[in-house]
């Protein structure tokens, strides 16, 4: 029996994806570990879309944002983030708990604040360190249709770019060199259809010499690690989930077969057919129309109507 999951994440996993952590355990300072491993940076980088520096956590999609935060942001740094559901308010949270300064720019809940509020607030503050955006807000079926301005933006200003894309990447745009983003996370379980537990991290060079001069007080979360063990040994620091990197490896040749254009296609396809149909049942998206997302349809109850 199958059994059909409808949640934002985990999502349902092909068979194929499935059955290759059928692979037997290999020693993860082998060659055997350093050919999987460096198989699953490059076919990493094709979906970002990026030649960055790729370190692949064993966490969930929270783990990889958590490093974002304590490799980059230091006692006092001021972090600006669109704050409109539960994983954005969570992020302005950590940042601040890291002992940052974070910086919100709110809207209500299924909508973005408009864009000339990035603007204003880096007219009001001239020492802002990052802009930090959760591309697809997970709670609201909300995404952010103007991330290639904010990169813009924190390139104008000299600012870190930090895009939290754990719920959308695979699925919709995201040229990460491009929209000159600095650091793009995201994690197995959503839009790239594996197993949860692998958080993959994009880190472009002007980051990496950051982290890398100024290591926080972790040592799991310790990126300057992973990029020492990787381009010395081409392996991780810590013992990574084996059979996790045979399925994300495996999922990841199901996107790059399926072309990422045509990926995209294909799930703005579904989200129109989508809309539509729920829209003629009465049923009404909760995000506003230039923010509803094509990765998670969240609708307004009807009438009388509960979980």
């Amino acid at each position: 029996m199958e059994y059909l999951v409808m949640l934002p994440g985990p999502t349902n996993v092909p068979n194929r994806v499935m059955n290759a952590m059928l692979a037997p355990m290999i020693n993860h300072r082998s060659d055997d570990f350093r050919i999987l491993y460096k198989a699953i940076v490059e076919k990493t980088q094709k979906v970002f879309q990026t030649s960055n520096d790729i370190v692949l956590l064993t966490t969930s999609g929270t783990g990889a944002v958590e490093a974002s935060v304590v490799n980059l942001i230091r006692k006092g740094d001021k972090a600006v983030i669109p704050v409109n559901g539960e994983f954005s308010m969570r992020l302005a949270d950590l940042i601040d708990s890291w002992s940052g300064e974070a910086i919100r720019i709110s809207s209500p809940p299924g909508e973005n604040p408009p864009y000339d509020k990035f603007e204003e607030t880096f007219e009001k503050h001239k020492d802002i360190k990052a802009i930090y955006a959760v591309y697809n807000e997970t709670s609201t079926g909300t995404t952010i249709r103007y991330m290639d301005k904010l990169g813009e933006l924190a390139a104008r200003k000299g600012a870190y770019f930090i895009a939290d894309a754990v719920s959308i990447l695979g699925g919709d745009e995201l040229p990460v060199d491009k929209w000159n983003i600095d650091i793009c996370l995201t994690a197995s379980q959503k839009a790239l259809a594996a197993p949860p537990g692998v958080a993959p991290i994009s880190i472009n060079k002007r980051a990496k010499k950051y982290m890398q001069e100024n290591p926080p007080p972790t040592q799991y979360l310790n990126l300057k690690r992973y990029f020492k063990y990787y381009e010395e040994h081409y392996e991780t620091p810590f013992t990574p989930a084996l059979p996790l990197y045979y399925a994300f490896r495996e999922a990841l040749d199901i996107v790059i077969e399926e072309g990422l254009e045509n990926r995209i296609r294909r799930h703005k396809i579904c989200a129109d057919a989508f809309y539509a149909g729920l829209g003629s049942l009465g049923l009404t998206p909760f995000a506003k129309p230039d923010a509803r997302s094509n990765m998670i349809i969240a609708l307004n109850y009807m009438q009388g109507m509960d979980d």
